[in-house]
């Protein structure tokens, strides 16, 4: 098996790519025809076969946002068993480094395509476009670290959050080889609202702002606003968006690896886990589902997903959740839950449907 390659592309290599990509672009526009609404080729003849195999390597190349990230390289990985070749954003040395010794311990898969890693300012649209370039679909990841290491996620994390899924669906909108894009948001993007008013919690489901703030739930204020700017810009655009929003991403040593996001969605945990709304998903299945999305997003414009595979029920499940996490999330006892018939119950059907076909999906109502 071919060791993987990765390399950093220099502001040099960036516009060569930039360059190359235009090239093909008007050497096959008499043939080929796209709108990026319409996400659609019109082919009047049939193409050469070296034509159609530059296509199909087109059409394989994406995008991964902080792939150095507890998801990110889970995605990377799914991509690369499906014969992707993946393009990850770093931001600093750090990362690259990182990245490199995921790729020596075995952590990245080997495989016979290419990994690369670009350099770029994820508060600069311009630098973010240009990473792109090339790429057919870009999968948004980021995750984000409170910089005073307190809470997880400070209220200031808040519009850092916004404001780098603003720059990424942007330079998503402005990069001509882009069609699609795969935002990760939160289930807390979805459960926290006024659960009298809602005996169900799916995919239409959006948190209340004024709750968030209340309750000073910054992680659930940061995803969800997020999330609405990504859609509005995706809409004004033309592009095609699919967002997930997925329960606590657990697996192995998940604590370790994703601190910041696990700490700051636990936050509120007893009140969810009192309402039914407490959930997890493996982060081996939560890869495979953004894959499985972007693949479907062929057939359809615009998609948002619930993604659990358990709803904490008990109270010894949540006293192993508290011992993996290391956090105070226990409760106090047989008042700790409200009458069964009070619990709001979540449903994940529409991505079950998808997933259906591959893997065994459980699903609640």
């Amino acid at each position: 098996i071919q060791i993987t390659t990765m390399g950093i592309v220099c502001p040099d290599e960036s516009k060569r790519i930039e360059i190359e990509e235009f090239r093909r672009m008007l050497l096959s526009n008499a043939a080929v025809h796209r709108t990026k609404a319409g996400d659609e080729f019109q082919n009047p003849g049939q193409l050469p076969a070296a034509n159609r195999h530059n296509r199909e390597l087109e059409e394989k190349k994406v995008c991964v946002t902080s792939g150095v990230s507890f998801l990110g390289i889970n995605i990377v990985n799914q991509l690369l068993l499906r014969g992707y070749s993946v393009r990850v954003i770093v931001e600093k040395q750090e990362d690259l480094e990182k990245l490199r010794e995921m790729e020596i311990s075995g952590e990245m898969r080997q495989s016979m395509n290419t990994v690369e890693a670009v350099m770029a300012r994820l508060n600069d649209i311009q630098s973010l476009s240009q990473a792109f370039s090339g790429c057919r679909g870009v999968f948004h990841t980021a995750a984000f670290v409170d910089p005073a290491g307190l809470s997880g996620y400070s209220k200031s994390m808040v519009e850092v959050e916004v404001l780098v899924t603003k720059n990424v669906t942007q330079a998503c909108a402005i990069t001509p080889s882009v069609r699609n894009c795969v935002l990760t948001s939160s289930l807390v993007a979805c459960v926290w609202q006024d659960i009298n008013s809602s005996r169900t919690i799916d995919h239409d489901c959006w948190s209340d702002e004024s709750i968030c703030i209340d309750k000073k739930l910054w992680y659930a204020l940061g995803k969800l606003k997020a999330e609405r700017v990504a859609w509005n810009i995706a809409r004004e655009s033309g592009f095609k968006l699919a967002t997930i929003c997925p329960g606590l991403v657990t697996g192995p040593e998940f604590i370790s690896r994703n601190p910041t996001p696990t700490i700051a969605y636990l936050k509120g945990a007893q009140e969810m886990f009192r309402n039914g709304l407490l959930a997890t998903v493996d982060v081996n299945r939560l890869a495979v589902e953004h894959v499985l999305v972007f693949e479907d997003m062929k057939n359809t414009s615009y998609n948002r997903y619930i993604s659990f595979d358990q709803v904490i029920r008990s109270e010894e499940e949540l006293e192993k959740l508290a011992r993996e996490t290391g956090i105070d999330i226990r409760t106090t006892g047989s008042n700790s839950r409200t009458n069964s018939s009070n619990i709001v119950k979540l449903s994940n059907a529409k991505l079950c449907g998808l997933m259906s076909t591959i893997h065994r999906c459980h699903n609640e109502f």
